[in-house]
């Protein structure tokens, strides 16, 4: 483990991973993480100590018919020799389920012990049945100061790396790699790579590797966004939204922007999200939301992402108040729980012939009839509340006026007269 850089949560010492590794005694695992993060590198270190046979494969390159072939030649050698076969397989979460279930049978019985890297959140991307038999280990984008170490080995090991090449790496340059890597080894190692064997020497022999190599060596990132970074990356979005954070909000649309989310599902999120966070507080979020999206459809992308961000802006800046969304809730849980309450008869449709026979309509009271265009009458057979307006924004005017309206009722009830007349 002495070459091995990061992850210290499951490698430090003490760790699992680390225990099993050392022990050599290794059941089936799954190293989930972001490209760079040392999946490949954990492989090859468990391949250099184990004991049992060691084999790997790619899933974008194999198929069925390469697994078969490795279970087999796993199955004699656990024959012949007791010895288990490891086998390493790169990017699993390519496999689709028919070669993720050929891997099934032998897994369970323990001819071929599975490492599996992915990129891609296991729980979404191998099968219950494989990632239920096998411990997944999450690995993390490395720190700076593991990356700044790596730089430190890769310029120092003549065998390996660039230590023949006498490179003067700037701090300014190696600070700027790192920022750009994201926790990506990989990334860091290829743009040091690219930046040293592109740079002539100077006349004292050394290469001089500065802030204007560093900016050519290291090219605009691919996003990684796979499944689970498409439903991490929506949350943070709506999460940021309701949270009222315009900023947050603008960077998680402008990464899914960037990775090529579809827009007219960032449209729709942000219509939902106007009606259920902000809702009444400001009814003019859903209209900008709706009009975000018609100019979307109008205009297309890029330009498309403009009014976008014009609706995150407004949304997550709005007043919020989801207390429309609750009120269908609790009238829906009322519905679910059984009390399906019949329409009363005074407001029932009386405009088909014969409904006057049936008493429907009958004493219904037009409210365009009474002053301030509202009368007091039921509309439900039993009294429910599920409407509670918030104090935020425009729902402040709405609960004046809904209460100034059950003043009314109240002085409407004890009219001492007993008329029927609205007050």
């Amino acid at each position: 483990m002495g070459e091995f850089v990061g992850q210290e949560h499951i490698v430090g010492e003490g760790k699992m991973l680390r225990r099993m590794i050392e022990a050599d005694s290794l059941n089936s695992v799954i190293l989930y993480g972001p490209p760079g993060s040392g999946k490949t590198a954990l492989a090859h270190v468990i391949a250099n100590r184990t004991k049992a046979a060691f084999d790997s494969i790619n899933a974008v390159t194999s198929g069925v018919a390469d697994i078969r072939r490795i279970v087999s030649q796993a199955a004699q050698e656990l024959k012949r020799s007791g010895r288990k076969t490891i086998l390493f397989i790169d990017e699993i979460h390519r496999f689709n389920r028919a070669q993720q279930d050929a891997l099934l049978p032998d897994v369970e019985k323990g001819v071929v012990v599975l490492i599996g890297a992915s990129t891609a959140n296991p729980f979404f991307s191998i099968i219950p049945a494989l990632s239920s038999r096998s411990q997944i280990f999450e690995l993390k984008p490395l720190s700076d100061k593991d990356l700044s170490l790596l730089i430190d080995r890769a310029l120092s090991d003549r065998e390996r790396g660039l230590g023949g090449y006498n490179v003067r790496l700037a701090d300014d340059a190696r600070e700027f790699i790192i920022s750009r890597s994201e926790g990506d080894a990989r990334r860091v190692l290829n743009a040091l790579e690219v930046g040293v064997l592109t740079t002539k020497p100077g006349p004292d022999g050394f290469i001089d590797f500065g802030m204007e190599v560093a900016e050519e060596s290291i090219q605009k990132k691919a996003v990684v966004y796979e499944e689970d970074e498409h439903y991490d990356t929506i949350s943070a979005f709506i999460k940021s939204l309701r949270g009222s954070d315009p900023d947050a909000s603008i960077y998680w649309l402008a990464k899914m922007i960037y990775a090529g989310e579809d827009p007219l599902f960032i449209a729709r999120r942000l219509i939902i999200s106007a009606s259920e966070d902000v809702g009444n507080a400001d009814p003019d979020a859903l209209s900008v939301a709706v009009a975000a999206l018609s100019a979307l459809e109008h205009v297309g992308m890029p330009e498309g992402r403009i009014a976008l961000a014009q609706a995150t802006i407004y949304i997550a800046s709005a007043p919020k108040s989801n207390a429309s969304y609750m009120a269908l809730e609790a009238a829906m849980g009322d519905i679910r729980d059984g009390k399906v309450m019949p329409v009363p008869d005074h407001i029932r449709d009386a405009s088909y012939k014969g409904a006057g026979r049936l008493a429907r309509g009958k004493g219904y009271k037009y409210p365009h009839d009474y002053p301030g265009h509202w009368v007091e009458q039921d509309y439900l057979p039993e009294k429910r509340e599920y409407y509670k307006p918030s104090d935020q924004g425009f729902e402040v005017e709405m609960k004046q006026r809904l209460n100034s309206r059950k003043g009314k009722k109240q002085s409407f009830m004890i009219n001492p007269k007993g008329g029927n007349t609205a007050p």
